[in-house]
């Protein structure tokens, strides 16, 4: 009997969504934030209309808490720290900046010398690493905001994308077209990958120390600790961005043909593709838990999709059809105090949930 893939459309963005992060597992569930490469702080503030804001959600049903406020133009990076009590974010605007994910409060601003394009903590939160368009590798202690940061030079064009691995003990960092891997202690690089063609995204997998990479159509395995190949799958269009399921059962990708792919980790067979977006889709990651996948796109949207159809997850509740009705069985979106007409309507041909706008005001 199948099952029909119902997303969750979460709305509130405005201009396209270009990166977004789940927490870790926290005992208040996990989180997701997104970015926004929307127009600065000129355009009118109305309700609901969060332009170019970073924006926390809760992350296996999407509900909209808060956004931050204060950056002044694109956001083009967010993450989280493990436990969800640190958000940090990269800016058009030169910096990069820490909040308190609770409060919602700025913590910090670390002012850059060029648009700032990725930010990522260490595990123990003490530290924030930077990259961006002025093409160096900064390393700020976060005990110590007075204190000027580490710099690390080498590559040759913007950075797109820095992570910690290797327990923090080792940087990876992407540009244009070269993937670096670099010592934390000696500052020194350790190897280098170069391709023929634009790094669009990088994921790091702590656990099997795994490197994510997208070029052109190709998704690329690597090990995170000698950037030795491991494997590589040819997507039908242009990819964006990819991930790995937890599990390593998986792999989710999309691109410039507004389509989700899902493919069978081990083999590469393509299981499934659909029609995610309205628009080329930016970004995609998977939850900690591995129960859903998050995507981002040229259309403003976040969708969150579930990895296994039918599960009751979240807002997803799996309702079978009557016995001998000949119908698909197909999942609905849940609500507290929500009549079955509703769901109904939720559940439709289009099926997509769309979150009320909030104010613009603080997490």
């Amino acid at each position: 009997m199948a099952m029909r893939q119902t997303p969750l459309t979460c709305s509130g963005h405005t201009r396209p969504v270009v990166d977004l992060a789940f927490s870790g597992i926290t005992p208040y569930g996990y989180f997701l934030i997104s970015a926004c490469k929307g127009a600065g702080q000129h355009l009118p503030r109305l309700s609901g209309q969060h332009y170019g804001k970073p924006m926390l959600r809760q992350g296996d049903t999407g509900d909209w808490i808060g956004t931050f406020l204060g950056h002044k133009g694109a956001v083009w990076g967010a993450t989280l720290n493990k436990d969800a009590t640190k958000a940090a974010t990269a800016a058009a605007d030169f910096t990069a900046k820490v909040w308190d994910a609770v409060s919602g409060d700025e913590l910090m601003t670390l002012a850059h010398k060029h648009i700032v394009k990725t930010v990522d903590f260490t595990q123990d939160s003490n530290y924030l690493l930077t990259g961006g368009q002025d093409k160096l590798l900064r390393i700020y202690d976060l005990n110590k905001p007075e204190a000027e940061p580490k710099e690390i030079s080498g590559h040759t064009s913007g950075i797109k994308k820095a992570l910690w691995c290797s327990e923090d003990k080792q940087i990876l960092s992407a540009d244009d077209k070269t993937v670096r891997l670099w010592d934390h202690a000696t500052m020194t690089e350790v190897k280098s990958l170069n391709f023929n063609m634009s790094v669009s995204s990088m994921e790091y997998i702590p656990e099997g120390e795994i490197l994510v990479i997208t070029y052109g159509r190709s998704i690329a395995f690597h090990s995170a600790v000698s950037l030795d190949p491991i494997k590589s799958f040819e997507a039908p269009a242009t990819i964006n961005s990819a991930s790995l399921h937890p599990e390593k059962e998986f792999l989710v990708a999309g691109g410039e043909d507004f389509k989700l792919y899902k493919y069978d980790y081990n083999s590469g067979e393509e299981l499934e593709s659909y029609k995610g977006h309205f628009g080329p889709i930016h970004c995609v990651r998977f939850s900690p838990d591995g129960e859903l996948y998050a995507s981002g796109s040229e259309d403003g949207t976040l969708r969150l999709w579930q990895t296994v159809v039918g599960k009751t997850y979240g807002l997803w509740k799996c309702v079978l059809p009557e016995e001998d009705s000949g119908e698909l069985a197909k999942p609905k979106i849940g609500f507290p105090e929500t009549t079955e007409e509703e769901l109904e309507e939720i559940a439709s041909e289009n099926s997509d949930c769309i979150y009320p706008s909030a104010p613009d005001v603080k997490a």
